[in-house]
């Protein structure tokens, strides 16, 4: 029965107690990519597989893909692995591969949620997949998880199934799911996985290796930490009666009442989020009808000898060579560098704090330089790193300066609404890496392109220096997000002063060094909170400060996340207070041309949104205006196109039964249920 979901709590400041060890044997670490095929499995002299990764990205053997971190950490603990990326799911042919595997499959969808993958926020079909080579759409299916999962089965029953990755992370638990619009059951009983690992999964995915290396079965695998599973009807009804006074296990709200009760559904995230700090984090149940749904604490988190062996091991840096086509998404990270991982920040609307953790784990000095030095010594980076960072770009070896507090905090933002008097902000072991790492013998450039944290960088005004001096590349990008007060307080991030003063020193500081450099700040439209009047003060803005942004981030409620919750609710889980929430296709596309208000083709869009917001003083020929009195020509023969087009298609409306959602019917030529037959009668 179900004895194990208890856990004890952690030594304050504690990390991952798994250790690792690099072997030596030359047929166990090799510095050629993964096995794709049995053929390359045999030039190493393998025959058979240890464990088999399933994978909805391209192959690409650089530590920032998932497969590639996984695996090679693995294969240093003398684990054969084999990678089938982006396999046909219309049969189960390719997960014979490598024949059946001795320990398990482990299944990813990939460094995407597959339907954020897919689909833009508009819910329409993205025309490319930075994933994929040549950047090919339809290499993999919706739900990837559930359909790999499934194929794994067929092909090999009996065989352990590890899902994990991003998406089965965030859909551990009972979830709210865009593109269908409702709320979807945990993935375990879709995908009839046998664990989720949730999480980056480095340590976990080795511990499962070696305990079923030596015997133990995937039942025996519940006690870990960070791992979800589902419970038969008898197991559950072992744990029916707990309740948080029976030690450190906290029932959720079940599907059923979250599915029908957006009170409860509120309820239920914020018992969730308030659970993530591994060093106090309880077990969490949900009831799925008679089934239960167990999800033990994260994992604790990395140390620093243990990143560092990460990032150590011998990757190619390239994708497989199969590939005939450049992958997009390794083109933009190919010469860039992770020193850490983790972010404190807890902004509702990105999933980062919930995948990687909030505790920033740092690799060392020695171990940056060193891969920055092989860069150097590489043709084809032409002497420049193209980001060294991480999640965001300065919180290297940040973190609470009590470990007995940390141990006990459940802040879900250590820098909202105010930088925590706790938190150690000190810039100096980055400065001394950045300084370390445009030393070494041919780099000629160390570029920062990951977010910076403005509240934290304008604390140092030595790192302001080195930053403007040496590593922008004339723009930086940072992510002000809104100008709305209370948006920003729903996102959890700065106030929007913060943005000016960091706008003040920036310039201040690019003036001494003698360079001309400009801030991209990035914006998003149509977060829970921000109504017409905030779009509005935004395009004000942005006119005031000359920002012409031709991008801009529509929001996507992605599953788990806070900001999710409220799309889904309308409320603040956190508060229980109810929140705007652009919803409709109209109020989405107007807070959407807000921001690009400088379009002939928003004319129309935003003159009708500011006459129903009493905003006409916008409207005219002055500098402070938005958008002229009268339409120009571009405008008008904008809407004549758009009008034409949409009489010739109707792709461009916005409905749900416009993107049907299909099921895994393995046999069948179509993915939709053939409706029943009368039995006979006799």
């Amino acid at each position: 029965m179900v004895t194990n979901i208890p856990l004890s709590r952690p030594t304050p400041g504690a990390c991952s107690s798994t250790t690792f060890v690099r072997l030596g044997l030359p047929e166990r670490v090799s510095s050629a990519p993964l096995p794709m095929n049995m053929e390359e499995a045999q030039a190493r002299g393998w025959d058979e597989m240890d464990v088999v990764f399933v994978t909805g990205d391209a192959y690409v053997d650089h530590p920032s893909f998932a497969m590639a971190i996984l695996g090679r950490v693995l294969e240093s603990n003398g684990f054969r692995v084999g990678i089938v990326a982006q396999p046909d799911w219309h049969s189960s042919e390719p997960w014979k591969t490598f024949g059946r595997p001795k320990l398990f499959f482990a299944i990813s969808a990939g460094n995407m949620d597959s339907m954020i993958n897919h689909y833009t926020a508009n819910r329409k079909v993205r025309n490319d997949d930075a994933y994929s080579p040549g950047g090919r759409i339809g290499l993999r299916p919706d739900r990837a998880t559930l359909a790999y999962c499934q194929r794994a089965r067929e092909a090999y029953k009996g065989v352990p199934i590890i899902a994990g990755g991003v998406e089965a992370s965030l859909r551990r638990l009972a979830h709210y799911d865009y593109w269908s619009d409702t709320v979807r059951r945990s993935i375990l009983l879709d995908a009839k996985a046998d664990l989720v690992a949730f999480g980056m999964g480095e340590s976990t995915i080795v511990e499962i290796a070696r305990r079923l290396r030596s015997g133990q079965t995937v039942t025996d695998l519940r006690e870990m930490r960070g791992v979800a599973y589902a419970l038969g009807a008898a197991e559950s009804e072992a744990i029916r009666t707990r309740s948080e006074s029976d030690g450190p296990v906290i029932v959720l709200p079940s599907y059923e009442e979250v599915k029908t009760d957006k009170c409860k559904f509120a309820e239920a995230t914020r018992r969730i989020h308030l659970e993530t700090n591994p060093y106090n984090a309880k077990t969490l149940v949900q009831w799925h009808d008679r089934q239960a749904i167990v999800c033990t604490p994260p994992p604790l988190p990395e140390s620093q000898q243990n990143m560092d062996f990460f990032y150590d091991l011998p990757y190619t840096r390239r994708p497989h060579p199969s590939y005939k086509e450049p992958i997009p998404a390794y083109q933009v990270v190919k010469d860039s560098v992770v020193i850490m991982r983790g972010c404190f920040g807890g902004c509702t609307y990105c999933s980062i704090t919930t995948h990687q953790g909030r505790i920033i784990q740092s690799r060392s000095k020695e171990s940056i330089v060193r891969e920055v030095r092989e860069l150097g010594l590489r043709e084809d980076t032409k002497g420049i790193v193209s980001d060294i960072g991480g999640p965001t770009a300065n919180m290297y070896e940040m973190r609470c300066v009590r470990p007995e507090i940390e141990a006990i905090c459940r802040r879900l933002s250590c820098v909202h609404p105010k930088i925590c008097p706790l938190l150690g902000t000190d810039h100096g072991p980055l400065i001394e890496v950045m300084r370390e790492a445009r030393k070494q013998k041919g780099i000629r450039k160390v570029l920062v392109a990951s977010g910076v944290r403005m509240d934290l960088a304008r604390l140092s005004p030595e790192y302001m220096r080195e930053l403007t001096a040496h590593h922008v590349g004339g723009h930086l990008k940072v992510a002000q997000e809104h100008t709305d007060s209370d948006t920003l307080a729903k996102m959890k991030r700065p106030a929007p002063t913060t943005f000016q003063d960091f706008d003040r020193q920036f310039k201040v500081q690019s003036k001494k060094a003698g360079k001309e450099q400009y801030l991209v700040p990035y914006f998003i439209s149509a977060h829970p909170g921000s109504d017409l009047n905030a779009m509005i003060d935004l395009a004000v803005f942005l006119k005031k400060n000359g920002y012409k942004p031709e991008q801009v981030q529509d929001f996507i409620p992605a599953p788990f996340d806070i900001a999710a919750c409220m799309y889904h609710t309308g409320l603040d889980p956190m508060t229980m207070q109810p929140v705007h929430v652009a919803k409709g296709l109209r109020d989405r596309k107007v807070q959407r041309a807000m921001m690009q208000f400088f379009k002939p083709e928003n004319y129309f869009t935003v003159r009708r949104a500011l006459d129903e917001a009493g905003r006409a003083d916008l409207i005219g020929d002055g500098c402070d205006c938005l958008i002229p009195a009268s339409p120009l020509q571009a405008a008008i023969d904008a809407r004549r196109n758009r009008a034409a087009l949409e009489a010739k298609s109707d792709d461009y409306v916005h409905s749900r039964r416009r993107m049907p959602i299909v099921g895994y019917r393995p046999g069948r030529k179509t993915a939709r249920k053939r409706p029943r037959r009368p039995r006979s009668a006799e």
